[in-house]
């Protein structure tokens, strides 16, 4: 990108300390420090907690995972659920996959909360005292980064944010911030260490202060250094914003070409039987939708109509014959990676007893407990529509 490469980037080791304390200065007064908006960061009275006090590593724990993905006003209800069906690590431990995915269902990114549930046992087992007492937890960076799902950013975040550990973090807000800042011609994932290095100056010039300079630095990102439309004018890095000189901020970061996403028709049955029951299955524990329950289907060949498509993957995946009747709903879904539509067929189940041949198990249950099992997103308006079809059948 043309603006990129002619920028001139600064010495960020110079400006640190500038950075830094115009940083904090900003974010004393602008910066989410909300015990509604983030409650894991704050002692058990309710403040923002000082340089020395430790704040429960759990809460921060689980908060770090759920908002790899996802933006915090997106994670705060569904950390408060969690925290309530699992308030100590114990408990968390202790519980069952079934009732783990039911609380994430709708964050996505699905492995995160098997890792969760699998950190859960090894910290518990690592932890020598009690699981309630901060101190007691590891606060060593290379205890963290061996657990399931923990890279180096999210270990950063959570002993800052739990201990005051003068650990870098490197979210998406963060890259952002310092790519505008140093006009940076190239991708940030590209030049990751640069990055990283720039984020840890930061912190080495705060001494005593890395919790509240991550946060900062986050809540910049957030709040004022947004993707689109940033705020520059109130942005207290205005004056050595390398981007905002160039007169094109948005430019920066500089990405990579979008690629075109791959696009595939999925045919879904929804199989019920003489008693009134739906066929559901759940799927191997793999991918980012592993252990969830789903209507039972897969991909359209070509040539294929799609009623052939559900009654052949019922059988294949199943080993049941349906009929295949009419169309309950067309559903368009795009994750990351690829396009999916799924055209949903009503299926009458004829014969067969349904075996998990392509996943871990099969159940036949009732409509209405349907709310009871983990499931995709994609899967929520199928669900939807089942039951307003059934309505509709039973006030005939």
């Amino acid at each position: 990108m043309g603006q990129g490469g002619s920028a001139k980037q600064q010495d960020l080791s110079e400006l640190a300390p500038a950075l830094s304390h115009s940083l904090l200065v900003w974010w004393e007064i602008q910066g989410r420090k909300d015990s509604a908006l983030k409650p894991w960061m704050f002692t058990d009275d309710g403040r923002w907690p000082e340089p020395s006090q430790h704040v429960d590593p759990y809460g921060i724990w689980i908060a770090e995972v759920m908002l790899q993905q996802t933006q915090l006003q997106v994670v705060l209800p569904y950390w408060q659920r969690w925290m309530q069906a699992f308030p100590r690590l114990e408990v968390l431990a202790a519980a069952d996959e079934h009732a783990v995915l039911l609380r994430w269902q709708g964050l996505g990114y699905y492995s995160r909360a098997r890792r969760l549930h699998e950190t859960a046992r090894l910290l518990l087992a690592q932890i020598g005292g009690d699981p309630t007492d901060p101190a007691c937890w590891p606060q060593d960076l290379e205890c963290w980064l061996a657990l399931p799902g923990i890279g180096r950013s999210t270990a950063g975040g959570i002993l800052s944010s739990a201990f005051n550990n003068p650990l870098a973090i490197l979210d998406g807000n963060v890259r952002r911030v310092l790519a505008r800042h140093q006009a940076h011609p190239t991708p940030p994932m590209r030049a990751q260490a640069q990055f990283w290095r720039w984020s840890e100056g930061l912190i080495a010039a705060t001494p005593g202060r890395a919790r509240d300079l991550n946060q900062a630095l986050m809540d910049l990102g957030a709040t004022l250094c947004t993707p689109r439309n940033p705020s520059c004018g109130v942005c207290p890095w205005l004056e050595h914003c390398t981007a905002y000189a160039s007169g094109t901020p948005e430019a920066y970061p500089v990405t990579d070409a979008p690629r075109s996403l791959p696009f595939s028709v999925i045919g879904v049955g929804v199989v019920l039987n003489q008693a009134g029951e739906v066929l559901i299955d759940q799927r191997l524990n793999e991918g980012l939708l592993g252990g969830l329950w789903e209507f039972p289907g897969g991909k359209q060949e070509p040539g294929e109509t799609i009623t052939v498509t559900v009654a052949r993957e019922l059988r294949e995946e199943l080993a049941i014959e349906v009929e295949v009747n009419q169309e309950l709903i067309t559903v368009d879904h795009a994750y990351s990676h690829k396009k999916l539509r799924f055209i949903v067929h009503l299926c009458r189940w004829l014969s067969g007893e349904p075996q998990p041949l392509a996943s871990q198990q099969v159940r036949w249950v009732k409509p209405e407990e349907l709310g009871d099992y983990p499931f995709p997103a994609a899967n929520a308006r199928i669900i939807e529509a089942l039951q307003a079809y059934l309505r509709g059948l039973a006030a005939t």
